[in-house]
């Protein structure tokens, strides 16, 4: 802790939070100042007191991490990082909201310096910070040594009202608790105004007793108050056994005078004239916009000073730690790094069809283990179905309370929190997360999915049980619409590997992605296809690829195909060929790898001149008209499943070759028939 006693001088520092926020906002006419203006105390008791970071160098790796749970106080956190110094000028603060500024109404990472996560979505925040601190307990396991501590930071968090109504920080919460995270403090600016108005409406719940119930250190505060705030964080940091939730009630929007403790102060600008009579009230210059003492930024810009320090002190205990463990050092720089060991693909295996039928969920966890025991960087685990995904690191221990080592994380049935924790490991950076679950509980993990692709973080999601081929249990576990709807989402690669073979090429290529991957696999064994009659699975790379040929060399038809319908496609092709019919067959088992590869290699696999193609996937039909073009056909699915063995529900569906073989003639005939027409 850095100790100030001039009471003057923080509530100077204190109120140039509150019209550096207030005044962005009225600039751009849209945004959040009430409770940036109700937490700048405790946003600069942390700030410039407590909080390791280093300004002139946001990512070095011993830095405590931040996270504003709540981003639509999004201005607190701008106000912060620009007061302190880091590279985030005035300008960009005068841009808030504002096409091509570094500072978007919610924070987002990898756009703004000091920024560690994108937040918005209320809740996710809040969980991206307990994976974070997952993440610090796990890389210290792994590399302190007695008398070298490289790994020693905190987490710290903001959180609101909102975050902790909405189910997901409870899973996060609760985790958390048994966990024992002790280096996770989060504050709880528990201001009792939502949108529609005072909580009282909606939230009366006692949160403190709740948290307590999950295992957590919690205590009562005046958030208001920089004695209070203080002790309360030297209380957390000595608290080692338990997360520690700090209740702080603030007065949203102080101090304005007609707006304070309003709903009118959350999500809307103050007005001028409140802005003017706000800050009169604080004593500023009221015609003055943007307006920074230059005592109070002297104030924060100490920051840099201390940050070099802590990262100076940091460094030296790393080169000492460099000479006793040179391979252990050179280990943490490259997972920090984002490397992957050199030689980790090496001998990749391949299957055989004398192995015999396998479902690629089986596959996927033979190959993710022949992997995992060359990336120690890898670690992630399961929504309590490790016995039907099959995703397990084999001799990797579980992760605890009682072995930070672990490499296998318990997540419990907590699908949305584990996508959302997967986000916060890797965002803490040095590890790259993955997290199984059923692809019909994608709906669970959409928000996580989704902000996992917003923010680029290298998180791979684990999805079995990818069809209606899955039998027995019913529509309610038969996944539909649920490829198309990650598909959707941008700057997320989706994978539907055919068989064992794919499925090693859908692991390599997913540990090579710089953002997240979504591997979808099969229940039901499938044929391994013969790679010395049909072409290499390493096609998986590029998205799409010419899987068999057409026997006459000028195909009349195209069969597009993924997952376990590839093999279906091939038995049609057979019965083609024999009828007379030159058809190609092409497994495509991510759209969006075929997407971004050149339009020659493209045409090359689908030729524009052949309109009969027939697009085959045990799921919804839609956006397969992007490859089938309008002449060609879809064999999908538009309704729910049901209940009954898995072949059986596939024949019912028309998941059979003699459909295949019907809709591709009849396509080929109608070709015929506009060529002679």
């Amino acid at each position: 802790m850095f100790q100030m006693t001039d009471n003057r001088l923080d509530q100077l520092c204190i109120n140039t939070i509150r019209v550096l926020s207030m005044d962005a906002v009225q600039k751009a006419n849209s945004g959040h100042p009430g409770t940036p203006m109700g937490m700048a105390a405790i946003g600069y008791v942390l700030w410039t007191r407590y909080l390791k970071h280093n300004p002139q160098n946001p990512a070095w790796p011993d830095r405590d991490r931040f996270v504003l749970s709540m981003g639509h106080a999004s201005m607190l956190l701008y106000s912060l990082l620009h007061l302190t110094g880091y590279d985030l000028n005035l300008d960009d603060i005068k841009a808030f909201r504002q096409w091509g500024s570094r500072t978007p109404g919610h924070p987002e990472v990898r756009l703004t310096p000091g920024v560690e996560t994108t937040t918005g979505p209320l809740g996710q925040g809040f969980a991206n910070s307990v994976g974070m601190a997952i993440a610090e307990q796990h890389l210290a396991a792994l590399f302190n040594r007695p008398g070298h501590t490289i790994v020693d930071h905190h987490v710290y968090a903001f959180c609101s009202d909102g975050d902790l109504m909405e189910g997901l920080s409870s899973e996060a919460a609760s985790l958390a608790g048994h966990l024992k995270l002790g280096k996770l403090i989060i504050f709880y600016d528990a201001n009792k105004i939502t949108i529609d108005g005072s909580t009282d409406l909606t939230f009366t719940e006692d949160v403190g007793k709740r948290f307590e119930a999950f295992g957590w250190h919690v205590q009562h505060i005046d958030g208001m108050d920089i004695a209070q705030i203080e002790s309360a964080i030297e209380a957390a940091q000595a608290e080692s056994e338990r997360p520690s939730l700090i209740v702080a009630p603030t007065h949203i929007g102080y101090p304005s005078p007609n707006k304070q403790d309003k709903s009118s102060a959350h999500g809307a600008p103050l007005g001028e004239e409140e802005v003017r009579l706000t800050k009169q009230a604080m004593g500023w210059p009221p015609d003055q916009q943007f307006h920074i003492p230059e005592e109070a930024l002297a104030q924060f810009r100490r920051c840099v000073g201390h940050g070099r320090g802590w990262e100076d002190d940091w460094r030296t205990r790393f080169e000492a730690y460099r000479r006793a463990f040179p391979d252990d050092a050179a280990q943490f720089e490259s997972m920090m790094a984002g490397c992957l060991p050199g030689g980790w693909d090496r001998d990749i295996p391949v299957f055989k069809p004398v192995d015999g039928p396998m479902a690629t969920r089986k596959a996927g966890r033979l190959v993710m283990n022949v992997f995992g025991a060359r990336i120690p960087q890898f670690i992630g685990g399961s929504a309590d179905l490790v016995e039907s995904n099959l995703t397990v690191i084999d001799g990797g221990g579980s992760f605890s309370a009682a072995n930070r080592a672990g490499r296998n994380i318990h997540f419990g049935i907590r699908e949305h929190a584990m996508g959302s924790l997967g986000n916060g490991i890797a965002a803490h950076g040095g590890l790259i997360p993955f997290g199984a679950t059923f692809l019909i509980f994608s709906d669970y993990q959409r928000p996580a999915i989704r902000l996992a692709a917003l923010s680029g973080f290298h998180n791979i999601f684990v999805f079995t049980h990818d069809s209606i081929g899955l039998g027995e249990d019913g529509p309610t576990h038969q996944p539909i619409e649920h490829l198309a709807s990650m598909r959707a989402i941008p700057h997320l690669v989706v994978i539907r590997p055919a068989d064992a073979n794919e499925t090693v090429w859908a692991w390599k290529v997913a540990l090579e992605q710089d953002g997240p991957v979504a591997i979808v696999l099969s229940r039901q064994t499938l044929p391994v296809l013969d790679q010395s009659v049909f072409a290499p699975a390493s096609g998986l790379a590029r998205g799409a690829y010419i899987l068999s040929e057409a026997k006459g060399g000028s195909p009349d038809a195209i069969l597009i195909a993924t997952g376990s319908e590839v093999s279906l496609a091939l038995d049609a092709q057979t019965v083609l060929d024999a009828a007379g019919v030159s058809v190609r067959v092409v497994s495509m088992p991510s759209w969006e790898l075929f997407a971004a590869q050149p339009q020659n290699y493209r045409d090359t696999v689908l030729l524009p001149r052949v309109t009969a193609r027939v697009a085959i996937e045990a799921a919804s039909p839609m956006g397969w008209e992007r490859w089938v073009g309008s002449k060609g056909a879809i064999i999908g699915i538009d309704r729910f499943g049901a209940s009954a063995p898995g072949g059986a529900v596939m024949a019912r569906f028309g998941f059979t070759v003699e459909e295949i073989v019907r809709r591709t003639r009849a396509l080929v005939d109608a070709a015929l028939a506009r060529q002679f027409a």
